[in-house]
């Protein structure tokens, strides 16, 4: 592909020009339809972002350095882009990214230049697994001790891009049954020993994001990466959730995109009721309310990358959740049931964003937030 006059980092890369991610996102919007009533991992979408050298974002210029090609506020405008053109895609590729710089920060030498190489070069694609299975579904994943090196036993669920990455960050725990803060364990998810069990995830929303059910039957740990709760050190912790945010606000914009859309079409010939122009107004307001997180986000992030962001991400995940609800709310207000009873594109906004948004629990860091903040102006005796 051709890429863009000016460079980030050095000249050997450069991000992709204006007009040409624009291109980009177009394609990967005009398929999110087809790929939602029919779902299947997105290949094109990541052979696009490969193409474009957005998988290697976090990835230092060259690979065997320390740093990243391009700033934190670049990055979280592009992940909302994408996550804008399909809410799947971003969240399978914010997954990516979160992975990536802990492979960069986490990984020891040979593997790290030789894994940071292969990302760049467009070859490997990332993710993060989480998500313990429920009673009934399975035992947690845990290590195994071999004679030819650690494997994973057990299972995740969520396990976004499962039939489709090459690698995965996966919480597990030291040894069956155990508790405690859970490993970081880098596994080749090529190498055989998986069984991604495709009958699990059967939402309404985020349905290309193949988010399954896996099940670990001796598959190959490369390494583990830091100590036990290594997941919630700073800086990084705060990063990932950062992200998470950003995806958030892609999907959200497409629903503010589709209502406008959808009213514009309606209203053509006649000007718009009152109940109708307030809830839009309510809805750009809290759009611009996340836009202004975000960029602050960015700008303290850039500023000094070693911060610890967790109070700040904590309110602004808070705040970016009110808002997408906000959005999603008066955007039924405004429209009515016709989009949502028709398939468009605002109801698919609507289920990926609803979807995704219960997946993180934010009450319990709030209630952490307030409790400190009184406990500042009222310490206890």
């Amino acid at each position: 592909m051709k890429m863009a006059p000016e460079s980030v980092g050095t000249p050997e890369w450069a991000l992709p020009s204006a007009a040409y991610f624009h291109t980009l996102l177009t394609r990967i919007s005009e398929d999110a339809a087809e790929r939602d009533a029919d779902p299947a991992f997105p290949k094109q979408a990541f052979r696009a972002l490969s193409e474009a050298g957005l998988l290697a974002l976090p990835v230092p210029n060259p690979s065997g350095t320390r740093g990243r090609r391009t700033s934190f506020g670049e990055e979280w405008r592009i992940l909302r882009a994408v996550a804008k053109a399909d809410g799947s895609v971003g969240r399978i590729f914010d997954g990516h990214l979160n992975a990536v710089e802990r492979v960069s920060v986490l990984a020891s030498e040979p593997l790290r230049t030789r894994e940071l190489e292969a990302i760049a070069s467009g070859k490997l694609l990332l993710g993060v697994w989480g998500s313990d299975p429920i009673p009934g579904e399975g035992p947690p994943a845990y290590i195994v001790e071999t004679e030819s090196g650690p494997v994973l036993e057990g299972v995740k669920t969520f396990c976004s891009g499962s039939t489709g990455l090459h690698r995965a960050i996966v919480l597990v725990r030291r040894t069956e049954g155990t508790s405690g803060p859970p490993l970081l364990t880098y596994v080749d998810l090529k190498g055989g020993g998986l069984e991604v069990d495709q009958t699990w995830f059967r939402g309404s929303g985020m349905r290309s994001s193949e988010s399954h059910r896996v099940v670990f039957r001796g598959t190959r740990v490369l390494t583990v990466l830091g100590e036990p709760g290594e997941l919630v050190r700073e800086p990084y912790f705060a990063r990932d959730a950062i992200r998470t945010a950003a995806t958030w606000a892609g999907i959200a914009d497409s629903a503010v995109d589709a209502t406008l859309e959808t009213l514009a079409a309606k209203f053509a010939n006649r000007e718009p009721d009152d109940v109708v122009s307030l809830a839009v107004g309510r809805m750009l307001a809290a759009q611009k309310t996340i836009d202004r997180w975000l960029e602050h986000a960015g700008r303290e992030a850039d500023t000094d990358p070693e911060k610890s962001l967790t109070g700040f991400s904590t309110e602004m995940r808070a705040t970016a959740a009110t808002c997408c609800q906000k959005i999603l709310d008066e955007a039924a207000r405004a429209c009515g049931s016709h989009p949502f009873a028709t398939g468009s594109p605002l109801d698919r906004a609507r289920r990926d964003l609803e979807l995704f948004l219960l997946q993180h629990r934010l009450e319990p860091a709030m209630v952490h937030t307030g409790r400190r903040a009184i406990r500042e102006r009222a310490p206890l005796p």
